[in-house]
């Protein structure tokens, strides 16, 4: 944090600011398109997935987890710098108190591995996961971006890596860098689906178990939004952790879904898919007034991610 605050030419604009490649592409809604990517790359990694299954509210605060989440990775990207810098403290402390061991073993994990949640490596394996996602969906929604809009992003965002106190000596130089890390990952047998995983998978897209006291067995059904989500998720992610996820692919309406959506997207006024976090940065920094948009769209994807997972 204090080689960040170093490097950060104006404190009022935050970590990143205007005319970053962060904001240009990081500060819309279509970035909710690839959470389901990103969340189960996540949960790819037994760090990660032990660590959720043994400590985490999600399945009992789907929505709270959520906005939690949001809440202080928008700070860091969009807040002025003491802001983010509040909020990477605040999830620093918040991951010290989380640590343990996984119960089995999974891929080259033994059991008995301790885990904790600042784990450097599980750590590093996170906020790539969020880069390449990120790269993904505008890939999808954009097209090809150009090489140096790839090394850009993928160097800038960086100084995220840094609020997670990931050292600079891991980070990536550019894009191909990027890309061979996650290459290796993915090949590896580390990053492989636990059972715990596969459960919280299967929750996060509405088809886990019934609540206790239910008096219907076996799986829940799931939603339509739950399956949207599934099949988009299936379409995003890497074949192999699809299948070991137990997503259920449909990749035509994946594909015309997405294809619908960039067409809707396209047609919209900035206002109306700018996160509410961006406009709230540019009337920080311009005076420009927020859009009356902002808080019908937070409430929208709190909503939407209630729903697929199909929590009351």
């Amino acid at each position: 944090m204090a080689e960040l605050r170093a490097r950060v030419a104006d404190p009022h604009a935050g970590v990143f600011g205007p005319g970053s490649i962060a904001w240009e592409i990081g500060s819309d809604v279509a970035l909710f398109a690839g959470g389901g990517r990103a969340a189960l790359l996540q949960l790819a990694h037994p760090m990660v997935a032990f660590a959720i299954d043994q400590h985490s509210r999600t399945r009992a605060d789907v929505v709270g987890r959520f906005q939690r989440t949001f809440d202080n990775m928008f700070a860091m990207v969009f807040g002025d710098l003491d802001t983010a810098f509040a909020a990477a403290r605040r999830v620093h402390r918040i991951h010290a108190r989380v640590h343990g061991v996984i119960s089995e073993e999974v891929g080259g994990w033994a059991a008995g591995t301790p885990y904790h949640a600042n784990d450097v490596g599980a750590l590093r394996w996170v906020h790539a996961t969020l880069v390449d996602t990120t790269l993904e969906v505008r890939r999808r929604i954009d097209g090809a971006l150009s090489p140096d809009v790839l090394d850009r992003y993928v160097v800038e965002m960086n100084r995220l890596a840094l609020l997670f106190g990931i050292p600079r000596t891991l980070l990536p130089v550019d894009h191909a860098a990027h890309a061979a890390y996650m290459a290796e990952m993915l090949a590896s047998n580390y990053i492989v689906v636990a059972p715990c995983a596969r459960a919280m998978a299967a929750f996060l897209i509405g088809r886990g178990e019934p609540e206790a006291g239910s008096e219907q067995g076996g799986a829940r059904a799931q939603s339509m939004i739950g399956r949207l989500g599934e099949v988009i998720s299936h379409e995003l992610l890497p074949p192999h952790l699809a299948a070991q996820l137990g997503l259920r692919g449909a990749p035509l309406r994946a594909r015309a879904i997405l294809a619908a959506f960039r067409t809707i997207y396209r047609r919209l006024p900035r206002a109306t898919v700018a996160l509410p976090a961006y406009g709230a940065a540019r009337h920080r920094l311009t005076g420009e007034a927020p859009s009356r948009l902002a808080g019908p769209t937070a409430r929208l994807l709190l909503e939407l991610a209630r729903r697929t997972a199909g929590a009351a």
